[in-house]
């Protein structure tokens, strides 16, 4: 199990999670090694035989693998399946999914982690918050787009191409202002990109097909599962959700639902994440101030023409250390 600052619920729940990391099954990272396998190859036999299983089923199927890798990803970025962080991250340089450069998403995900400063928009790059200072600038279609954003739907169709304006915005900056880590893992993605699309073009499958019908659908899965995995609170304890999804959102998310859980104990494997959280299922409700949805099918229905309100940061108070 990697090493990471972990929160223990009590001094038994350290002690069965350090046993279980000892056990044969957690030190070999075999589910883990299992997963990378199947991902990649899974990818590739799927373009490389697309022609005979169809267009439709080969497009669900690479939507499902591409989803996969990303949730993949966010494993290797936190020690696993080895303890080498550079061996992990040649295991997630390929960008299956595209947009994202691995050592970009890596250092913006791990500064996430800093768990005094989640949800504030200044400090935690994954936030959907905004600061009060910006929301007064934004313009009245501004403050609409990021309304409409932030219902379930605008998750899905609105919040990736977002995402995407705004990632390419930074990779034109980072040029602008030579900033030569940006830089090269950006060339260093450009490079992979050209190998990756080399492959599709070997296979007869269209590049644009791909960005559109796989690469944008997988990044708008991945906005369903952080939806509204953070809410603003007082207690850093309290900010992150628990989603008793069902097996396939699980599967395919690599029980990242149980997001308080991951929080608390990030060198758990995403194997381990779902035992830990039934093991103490109170426990981790308590703990969390009841932040719990059943399933992401509940967000659906309480945010299909309603927006969650993830808009202006409503600041901390002082006793807590955070405020704005």
């Amino acid at each position: 199990m990697a090493k990471s600052t972990a929160g223990w619920l009590h001094e038994q729940q350290r002690d069965w999670i350090r046993q279980r990391g000892r056990s044969w099954l957690w030190r070999s990272e075999l589910p883990t090694w299992i997963l990378i396998v199947a991902i990649y190859g899974g990818w590739f036999a799927t373009l490389a035989f697309w022609q005979t299983l169809g267009l439709l089923s080969a497009t669900l199927l690479l939507i499902w693998f591409t989803t996969w890798y990303m949730s993949l990803q966010h494993e290797l970025i936190h020690g696993h399946p080895t303890r080498y962080p550079r061996v992990n991250q040649l295991l997630g340089l390929m960008p299956l999914a595209v947009w994202y450069p691995y050592g970009l998403y890596r250092d913006a995900h791990l500064a996430h982690h800093r768990t005094q400063l989640l949800t504030q928009p200044e400090d935690d790059p994954e936030s959907y918050y905004i600061p009060e200072w910006r929301w007064r600038r934004y313009a009245p279609w501004q403050r609409k787009l990021i309304t409409l954003r932030n219902t379930f739907p605008g998750r899905l169709l609105l919040a990736p191409a977002l995402d995407i304006v705004q990632l390419l915005g930074g990779m034109l900056t980072s040029f602008r202002l030579l900033d030569r880590w940006a830089m090269t893992m950006w060339i260093v993605h450009g490079v992979l990109l050209v190998i990756t699309f080399t492959w599709l073009v070997h296979c007869k499958f269209s590049i644009l097909y791909f960005v559109l019908a796989v690469s944008y659908p997988a990044l708008a899965l991945t906005k369903v599962r952080s939806f509204l995995e953070h809410r603003a609170d007082n207690d850093p304890l309290a900010r992150s959700v628990i989603n008793e999804a069902s097996l396939p959102w699980r599967v395919l998310f690599l029980n990242l639902n149980y997001h308080s859980v991951h929080h608390d104990l990030p060198g758990v494997p995403w194997y381990g994440l779902r035992n830990v959280y039934l093991r103490d299922r109170a426990g981790y409700q308590q703990r969390n101030g009841g932040f719990l949805v059943r399933g992401y099918g509940e967000w659906m229905r309480q945010f299909l023409c309603r927006s969650v309100n993830v808009n202006v940061h409503p600041g901390f108070t002082r006793t807590n250390g955070n405020e704005q």
